[in-house]
């Protein structure tokens, strides 16, 4: 078993050094003709995660992504820039960003908030208990906590994924240990309450930043497409929907 976890480990952070070194590749650009080979790298990575996840079969998934490796490798003997592979020590000390929500019903929203986090480090997300949803909305969760909890483990961002505490929001803060906590644009607290609250668990050195601006579109946040479900298929019910 600890065999098979190491290899998983390893793995893991093979598939997380790749998806690195594509984003780096991506943002100094491509052109056009070898956008196919960069689609196709990516696929190979998406496989390795599906093989990767739930202890499926870390062997096909080592597999998949070194050979999207060697497709992302190609790129410099077409003419393309050095391409620079961080070391696995440099990928495994990535800073832990911690980001919680509820992820009710997956969104872009929710992927933009997600990736923003990635690119300051190893993405930890603590998913809202049933009851947390309950007593801020005022509504029961739309989807299980368990099953939100599955969904997003499986997000390409995401390193890991935790349900919070009901009776205290800073436990699992406290077990993650994170290096900086993000939070979305109109999430709570603010950073100066969460900091004290932070210090008097011993956790100051912790930095907390916030996301500016949230991904604007009709159908990117949970209350909008609870809305417009209700708008759409219950409009024989005269009542103000809590979202």
């Amino acid at each position: 078993m600890v065999e098979a976890m190491d290899i998983a480990e390893r793995v893991r952070l093979y598939i997380e050094n790749f998806k690195l070194t594509l984003r780096d590749v991506v943002e100094k650009g491509v052109s056009e003709e070898y956008s196919a080979l960069i689609e196709q790298a990516k696929l190979y990575s998406m496989d390795a995660e599906y093989y990767l996840s739930e202890g499926r079969d870390p062997v096909t998934a080592l597999s998949c992504i070194a050979y999207a490796e060697g497709l992302l490798d190609s790129l410099k003997y077409l003419g393309k820039p050095e391409i620079y592979w961080r070391t696995p020590s440099e990928v495994a000390n990535r800073p832990k960003v911690l980001v919680a929500g509820g992820f009710e019903v997956i969104h872009p929203g929710h992927l933009y908030f997600l990736r923003e986090a990635w690119k300051k480090g190893r993405v930890y997300v603590i998913v809202a208990r049933d009851s947390s949803i309950k007593k801020f909305k005022g509504r029961d969760p739309l989807i299980p906590e368990e099953q939100r909890l599955q969904v997003v483990s499986q997000l390409p961002y995401v390193y890991r994924a935790i349900l919070g505490d009901p009776s205290d929001f800073l436990k699992p803060v406290v077990e993650v240990e994170p290096d900086l906590i993000l939070l979305g644009p109109d999430q709570w607290p603010t950073e100066s309450s969460l900091k004290e609250e932070l210090c008097k668990r011993g956790l100051c050195k912790v930095k907390i930043e916030r996301v500016k601006e949230r991904l604007e579109g009709k159908f990117y946040s949970t209350s909008m497409i609870l809305k417009s479900i209700l708008k759409k298929y219950c409009k024989h019910i005269n009542v103000e929907p809590k979202v």
